[in-house]
């Protein structure tokens, strides 16, 4: 395979001498041509994203000399290069063959389609959008001119050299061109450059439709932004001579925060159904970091998701569109190009990577964003396709499948399965939990650009308590958040590069830490003894039963209790009892593991059901002895926390209470 960059410097070559000899034809001075560069948004890139919108370039140029009407117009090869890689979609060339680098970042002369008003009807911007169907090579193009006014052709015209009249039989020329990506370049080649020459005209080139790979540019505030810059070249400084270069057309920061609410303790011993764990936040960091696929055109459902495309939707050179799609140029079935340029697949989209889920755990997410973690979900707008009303967001089947396509279009919602919470208010799906690990991703349908907004999201559990069988086993569930679709669905390297089989847009993984989201305890009983000594003749021995052997079918379990003394600034260090089996009992004396003690003494076991016992008496019971029962106290780490209740099962205790 020949290699691409050795080919396209030697199709430059040949553009450059081309054009050098089309200048050459026709027309004698009249004034300097002058070509200035502008960037009429400077937008906020996210830092998270491979595939970011710049902001469009425009090179206005004014003045030069008449090409002789009849002849054909001098030809430049542009190149603009990024401080990183241009990650513009490449589109396919139909059965032409052609390199597949050509992409979806387009040159539009003139701002063709943009204004019924023209110098010259039915050219400039007010032609037809008509695409360049050779973009390795340019196209051909002729002068004319109408009352002084320098126009360009597709085909040579015998009776354009009068410069009065109407055009008779002429269509405007190409003015809509593809670029070719290699790294952090894209060239157009054979770009005609027509002088306007007349007083108060001017002719406009715009570079849209270059996305650039964020990541390698750290972002900070808005203050500590970094700048995405361009640099312009051409293959003939004299035919397109530019001024100011290098402009900026980005600066990138992160665009996302994301925070879970504290980790919540479950029970391993207690059933629970549909319970509520976390609230999950993702937040902008700048009011355009949360986008709908295509700016909504109606207030129609899925407006802002729609494919096949409303007719005139963003294919307006210059309008600047909230949405993952920039300026669209429709495919056409007469040329090569067959996918819609400036396309995104879908919108913004929120990914939620849970891990570590015990095993025999469910798993439900709320399909849309709710107000508050257990009593209210956000109703949709009433007019879906109104961006201003605010973010809302819909549970998608996955973070690839785009929106639509040139078929048809449709959206890929999950709807509701079951509800949760306060009165049944959050509708939930339930997600697949495959070796510990579930992915829940939502499309951004709504946002309000003019504002800093944040979505959330429930996160429910079911699981059936069965402490035999350990069942869930103690762990720590963890989630990961971040705009999606993310690597492993692409590799970091495949994201920053140039792709026609990528979706766009794409994203880093979260670079942060975990987030615990709840943790499975194993069910413990919490034991106080108030009173032990081993001091002024006396003793005291302890006992600890494991009651979980009983005539009621509890499962029978095992575990330690650690001893934990206390008696002020020289509290003795910890014991623990070994295994007790269950419906064993565990006795000890205070000389024998504390000698000279005098305090109290809590056992932390980690088994339901143990009991304790503690009889206190002088050497041999001589003189006086007495016994009691060790005191049963909430475990800590339930959701009840250490509330004394008889019935702490409605706070997530252990069935005992804290008396005798």
């Amino acid at each position: 395979m020949v290699d691409f960059r050795r080919w396209i410097t030697a199709l430059a070559v040949l553009a450059l001498f081309a054009g050098l000899a089309a200048a050459q034809v026709g027309g004698s001075g009249q004034t300097q041509l002058t070509c200035s560069t502008n960037v009429t948004a400077t937008p906020q890139l996210r830092a998270e994203g491979y595939t970011e919108q710049t902001g469009d370039i425009t090179i206005t140029c004014t003045g030069g000399s008449f090409v002789t009407p009849g002849n054909i117009i001098p030809a430049v090869n542009i190149t603009i290069f990024l401080n990183t890689a241009v990650t513009s979609r490449l589109l396919p060339l139909g059965s032409s063959g052609q390199n597949a680098q050509v992409s979806e970042a387009l040159l539009l002369i003139d701002e063709p389609g943009s204004s019924v008003n023209a110098v010259v009807p039915n050219f400039g911007p007010q032609a037809a959008q008509t695409l360049c169907p050779t973009p390795l090579s340019g196209c051909t193009e002729y002068s004319t001119n109408v009352g002084g006014t320098a126009v360009a052709t597709n085909t040579q015209l015998n009776n354009a050299t009068t410069g009065t009249g109407p055009i008779t039989g002429a269509t405007a020329g190409y003015n809509v061109f593809q670029g070719l990506v290699n790294g952090n370049s894209v060239t157009w080649f054979g770009i005609p450059v027509l002088p306007p020459v007349s007083t108060g005209t001017s002719r406009v080139f715009r570079f849209t439709n270059i996305r650039a790979n964020a990541t390698t540019l750290s972002g900070g505030s808005a203050a500590g932004a970094t700048p995405v810059v361009a640099s312009i070249a051409t293959s003939n400084s004299s035919t397109l001579p530019i001024t100011q270069p290098t402009p900026t057309v980005g600066f990138v920061q992160s665009g996302l925060s994301t925070s879970a609410t504290g980790s919540t303790a479950l029970q391993q011993c207690l059933t629970t159904t549909k319970g509520y764990v976390n609230t999950l936040t993702f937040s902008e960091n700048f009011g355009t970091a949360f986008k709908t696929r295509v700016q909504p055109m109606s207030a129609a459902k899925y407006a802002g998701q729609s494919y096949p495309l409303v007719s005139g939707q963003q294919n307006i050179p210059g309008g600047i569109y909230n949405s993952e799609s920039n300026f669209i140029y429709p495919g056409d079935a007469n040329t090569h190009l067959s996918t819609a340029a400036g396309l995104a697949d879908f919108g913004t989209r929120l990914k939620a990577t849970f891990n570590n889920i015990p095993t025999g755990m469910r798993l439900f997410v709320s399909v849309n964003n709710v107000l508050n973690g257990t009593t209210n979900g956000v109703t949709p707008p009433a007019n879906p396709g109104d961006n201003s009303t605010g973010s809302f967001a819909q549970l998608v089947i996955s973070e690839t499948t785009a929106d639509g396509n040139a078929s048809g279009g449709f959206f890929p919602s999950v709807g509701s399965s079951t509800t949760a919470g306060a009165s049944g208010a959050v509708p939930l799906a339930e997600l697949a939990i495959t070796a510990g690990s579930a992915t829940a991703v939502w499309e951004v349908l709504n946002t309000n650009p003019n504002a800093q907004e944040n979505v959330k999201f429930s996160v429910f559990t079911t699981y059936i308590s069965n402490v035999a069988q350990n069942s869930p086993p103690a762990g720590t569930a963890t989630v990961n958040m971040s705009f999606a679709p993310t690597p492993p669905v692409f590799t970091a390297s495949s994201g920053a590069a140039a792709s026609s089989s990528l979706t766009v847009p794409r994203f880093i993984a979260d670079p942060n830490a975990a987030k615990n989201i709840f943790g499975v305890n194993i069910c413990r009983t919490i034991l106080l003894y108030p009173y032990i000594t081993n001091q002024a003749g006396f003793d005291t021995g302890i006992a600890i039963a494991n009651t979980t052997t009983d005539p009621f079918g509890t499962g029978p379990q095992a575990g330690s209790c650690a001893l934990n003394w206390y008696s002020g600034a020289s509290s003795p260090a910890a014991t623990n009892t070994g295994n007790i089996a269950s419906g064993t009992v565990y006795t000890t004396l205070a000389s024998v593991t504390v000698p000279g003690f005098q305090g109290y003494m809590i056992a932390v076991c980690q088994f339901q059901y143990a009991h304790g016992f503690a009889f206190i008496s002088d050497l041999g019971a001589r003189n006086l002895a007495m016994g009691y029962l060790a005191l049963v106290i909430p475990d800590p780490s339930s959701v009840g926390g250490r509330n004394a209740d008889p019935l702490s099962t409605a706070v997530g205790g252990s069935g005992e209470n804290i008396a005798h």
